[in-house]
């Protein structure tokens, strides 16, 4: 097993001249190296927990800003659609060395599985969606839509930012220690705190035909590689009707529901969540399909 180490902080320059960020977690092995890819409006650090104890299983892990979030590159002509990042995939790969296996919540995972299941098929080992498959519920597409869209002139304070995210998360407690808070806001030159992800990312521009159910479907039912979904039980944005749709479309997926944890489940349930992980890529290569694992 590897020695706990920090991360190591990689910038490379992608296809489209965008320079994004990436951070290494362990060292290489005989083990299939993981990226882990946030969900919007989120950056790198969300995954820093998962990432270390997989470092500490023995697993190379990588954790990266999608364009337009966190210390990334955003870009100029503001595409943040799912082909774009798809595209920017090729490079991160590249630099990786190796076929990963793709941990993507929410938006992260709509870009694996469009990657894998329609525009660059084989270029994964494995793929785990977290709280995202082909069939979403719009009540909780548009409360996220909504809180990421209510503060354009940002917060006076991290406190204010801290009472908004309590508001959005009720059943979560809201942080004593807002040092954390600090990675996922950037401070503008008026003193305000903003989110760190580029604005234009919730512009038309930033939607594709890529989210359209029937292409989405197609590319559910193109995937040949180890699949795992996660679920947060009290999630706002997958039902169990939509997993049921997943797993008709993808019948070799596996399946986790993560008791005590909405939307954001890294967040909410983090231990269990990053088992389930653990549990799913220490047996890729064994035999075993669509079984519901242990929640």
């Amino acid at each position: 097993m590897s020695s706990p180490v920090a991360p190591e902080l990689r910038r490379i320059r992608t296809d489209a001249g965008l320079t994004v960020v990436l951070e290494r977690f362990g060292h290489a092995s005989d083990r299939p190296p993981v990226l882990l890819l946030h969900g919007g409006g989120q950056t790198r650090h969300s995954w820093a927990g998962t990432a270390a104890r997989l470092a500490e299983r023995g697993y190379e892990a990588w954790t990266m800003d999608l364009r337009g979030h966190g210390d990334s590159d955003w870009a100029t002509d503001g595409d943040y659609t799912t082909d774009a990042m798809v595209e920017d995939l090729d490079a991160v790969c590249a630099e990786i060395g190796r076929p990963p296996v793709l941990v993507g919540a929410s938006m992260g995972g709509m870009v694996g599985l469009v990657s894998e299941g329609s525009l660059r098929p084989g270029r994964l080992r494995a793929l785990v969606l977290v709280d995202i498959a082909t069939q979403l519920e719009h009540a909780g597409v548009e409360r996220i839509v909504g809180f990421m869209s209510a503060a354009p002139d940002g917060f006076a304070t991290l406190e204010e930012a801290a009472d908004a995210i309590a508001a959005y998360r009720p059943n979560r407690p809201r942080p004593s220690n807002l040092d954390g808070l600090r990675k996922n806001l950037r401070q503008g030159e008026d003193g305000r705190w903003r989110w760190h992800w580029d604005p234009a990312f919730l512009s038309g521009k930033s939607r594709d035909g890529r989210s359209d159910i029937d292409t989405l479907g197609d590319a559910a039912r193109n995937l040949a590689l180890p699949t795992l979904l996660v679920r947060g039980r009290m999630s706002d944005m997958l039902s169990l009707e939509g997993v049921a749709t997943f797993r008709e479309q993808c019948p070799h997926a596996r399946f986790v529901d993560i008791a005590d944890a909405g939307h954001m489940v890294v967040g909410d349930r983090n231990d269990a969540f990053t088992d389930a992980v653990i549990d799913f890529v220490d047996q890729l290569g064994a035999d075993g399909g669509d079984e519901e694992l242990a929640s």
